[in-house]
């Protein structure tokens, strides 16, 4: 017999699945949640919270580098530790892990530490984790009315690629690095290529991108990846785009990859090369078959609701790979735990989901690019306010970059913002409560803005779409 019974269980504890069983907690629901690695997920521990510490510390390495004259200090020879950087985004990681830790224990949570499978409908069965050092403990089952499938994504690799922690590194052997390769190529130009990108060449790094589409950043606006290449180039980052990753032999020193492009062949040499291609969720060995839960492409199947095929089962987060985001997990999480206590959660619209380059300049986006709203039909006027004139951002020396507004001219409302420059990613959020709460964007341009700041930006666009700039 099972040792314990819940109402709910989360296989997972990442942001879609610790953040789902707070909320089921805060519903009223007896809820568990198993992990076998860490809490908080790959973003707390080797993603989102300690990259960004490090490119913070990036950022004032850049400006001491390249700022003297503008901000008036005398430039020298800089020595930065690497592995001082390192060490602080270990800090910041570890205080958000048990802050994670502080928040289930006050919500009454159990944290069932092992593996998960699932023997049978209404079982989860938990295996101790297996280190070297011991051998396998005996699993205990745990019996629930509902379960919730928040496993998360792993890398995926290149064709006949893989990774060997040393020379051949993901993400997670180069964010624990405390060591600066003198050379590096990042294959792929997503958001973890970018932001690995901007990271290294501010510390001096050779840096080459190698992105097998057309452009980087292949999922934003053309202008959005046009002005980050731009960007990027200048400050020395070699940038190859319609190239494709055919071998990577590591040996001696360093590693030699054989890339095709335009149908040639040509040879790339670095220390070391990441791979930052993409994800695929974890699935395998839950027991889904055994359930018969319906999967496509190696992803869960849900419905709006967050619920699969199967009574009782639901799944959320990049298990489900509708955008594998933190935040968009966490609000699946939400959603789902609402649903399962009977409140109805929200309808969650994907394409319209806010997103964001940690780069520098940073790129940030939310909604339809200019090529999706042609292809959906809508009839639309787009327009661009420039930070170089924004106050803020001058003073702030940082103003390269727009703001983008798209907006359907039949009601005015916004179909998508695309923006690159300084600090972007925080000016989301005002553009996504227009989108939700059905304002138009006059709104944004009647609504009073602080002076100075960047956000003045936005109402700047807005009010370019209804007629006229102000600062323009």
């Amino acid at each position: 017999m099972p040792e314990a019974s819940y109402d709910l269980i989360i296989l997972g504890a990442g942001p879609a699945g610790y953040v789902c069983a707070i909320r089921a907690a805060q519903l009223g629901l007896k809820t568990a949640v198993v992990e076998k690695e860490f809490l908080g997920g790959v973003c707390l521990n080797l993603g989102c919270i300690p990259s960004k510490a490090l490119l913070r510390n990036a950022e004032v390495i850049q400006t001491l580098k390249t700022g003297s004259k503008e901000f008036g200090f005398e430039a020298g020879e800089i020595r930065a530790d690497y592995s001082s950087a390192v060490r602080r985004s270990r800090q910041v990681s570890n205080r958000m892990v048990k802050g994670v830790e502080f928040l289930l224990k006050k919500n009454s949570i159990e944290v069932l530490r092992g593996s998960a499978r699932i023997p049978e409908p209404g079982v989860v069965e938990v295996s101790p984790a297996v280190s070297a050092a011991s051998s396998p403990g005996e699993s205990t089952r745990y019996r629930c009315r509902h379960m919730v499938i928040a496993t998360g994504a792993r890398p995926s690799f290149p064709p006949g690629v893989s990774p060997d922690g040393d020379r051949i590194l993901t993400y997670r052997e180069a964010i624990l690095r405390e060591t600066l390769p003198a050379s590096a190529v990042i294959v792929g130009g997503g958001p973890i290529g970018l932001e690995f990108a901007t990271l290294w060449n501010s510390y001096g790094v050779q840096v080459t991108v190698v992105e097998m589409l057309p452009r980087i950043a292949p999922l934003e606006d053309e202008e959005v990846s046009a002005e980050l290449a731009k960007a990027l180039t200048r400050r020395g980052v070699d940038i190859r785009v319609g190239s494709a990753v055919e071998a990577v032999e590591p040996g001696g020193t360093g590693v030699k990859l054989r890339v095709q492009s335009c149908g040639k062949i040509e040879s790339l040499n670095a220390e070391c090369v990441l791979l930052a291609v993409g994800f695929r969720p974890n699935i395998e060995d839950l027991g889904l078959e055994t359930l018969g839960v319906k999967t496509e492409k190696g992803r869960v199947s849900i419905d709006q609701r967050m619920a699969t095929n199967i009574p009782g089962v639901w799944a959320i987060g990049d298990v489900t790979g509708k955008l594998m985001l933190a935040h968009v997990g966490s609000a699946m999480g939400i959603a789902c735990a609402e649903n399962i206590a009977g409140r109805g959660g929200a309808v969650l619209d994907y394409d319209f989901m806010p997103r964001a380059i940690f780069s520098r300049p940073q790129a940030a986006a939310f909604g339809l690019t200019e090529a999706q709203a042609k292809e959906r039909g809508y009839t639309f006027k787009t327009v661009r306010f420039p930070f170089q004139a924004n106050g803020k951002a001058l003073g702030l020396g940082d103003y390269g970059g727009w703001v983008k507004l798209l907006a359907d001219v039949r009601t005015g409302n916004l179909l998508g913002a695309h923006l690159v420059g300084p600090e972007v990613s925080e000016l989301l959020p005002e553009l996504t409560l227009a989108y939700q709460a059905g304002l138009p964007a006059e709104a944004i341009a009647r609504n009073v803005h602080t002076h100075p700041t960047l956000s003045e930006t936005l109402m700047e666009a807005a009010h370019g779409l209804g007629g006229g700039y102000i600062h323009l």
